[in-house]
């Protein structure tokens, strides 16, 4: 199992697979209507994880694709682990998500909002069943990070805050650069991972095979793929075999 946790996006919205452009609900680009079928391809690529997210749950502050995650879930038991993600913002919510099978649950809103109540999921599910993620614009770590104007607090200051509530894994995006295919944002990035305060997973911008040596490359441990797949940009096969081949150098 490699280190480096690569991480295939699904992102859910009204049953189809989608992407959106800077988060941007109004940019929208449809990749597919089976997002089972798009799960069974990763897995068969030798994707040891899946990002799946709920936009519909994101937006409304509660879980709309459980149905769905639980039937992605079950078509890659056995093979490929899953994280689920989007509008997870009670406890319910997260007792539900992971009813589905999932192996751990992103949260993102909720956790900003009230390190107290990440700190009780942590200490009920286990830190390696709970994992961070957060949008970053302009150097804050955002809610609801698709809104212009959202309130946000320096990003380096929230995942001290995270992490002194049990967070060990953040998954960070870089909101400017989700969706463009322009490359992550290194600077960031290895900002991040210098804190030393727990593993920094890359999402945004992420277009090719070098993109994704290259957060490697500044510490990270581990990245989301999302747009550079469904395009064809990055054969996952290929970049599944080159990380195992590094991890075993």
């Amino acid at each position: 199992m490699s280190d480096f946790e690569l991480l295939p996006a699904i992102d859910l919205r009204g049953g189809r697979v989608v992407r959106l452009r800077q988060g941007d609900f109004e940019q929208e680009t449809t990749y597919d209507d089976d997002p089972v079928a798009i799960a069974r391809t990763f897995a068969d690529a030798g994707a040891e994880w899946l990002h799946v997210v709920d936009l519909d749950g994101a937006r409304r502050g509660e879980a709309v694709q459980l149905e769905m995650a639980a039937d992605i879930v079950a078509e890659v038991h056995g093979r490929t682990r899953v994280e689920l993600g989007g509008g997870l913002r009670t406890p319910e919510a997260v007792a539900g998500a992971l009813g589905t099978g999932a192996a751990r649950v992103a949260l993102g809103t909720a956790a900003l909002r009230d390190p107290g109540f990440v700190l009780s999921l942590v200490n009920r599910y286990g830190a390696g069943r709970i994992v961070a993620s957060i949008d970053v614009r302009d150097g804050l770590a955002l809610g609801e990070g698709w809104r212009d104007g959202a309130a946000g607090l320096p990003v380096a200051d929230a995942i001290r805050m995270l992490a002194s509530a049990g967070i060990s894994t953040f998954e960070v995006t870089a909101i400017d650069r989700d969706g463009l295919l322009g490359g992550p944002d290194l600077t960031l990035l290895r900002a991040l991972v210098d804190l030393g305060v727990g593993r920094i997973v890359a999402s945004g911008g992420i277009s090719s095979f070098n993109d994704v040596i290259a957060t490697r490359g500044v510490g990270c441990g581990g990245a989301i793929v999302g747009r550079a797949l469904y395009e064809g940009r990055i054969d996952l096969a290929y970049l599944v075999a080159a990380m195992r081949d590094l991890d075993n150098d």
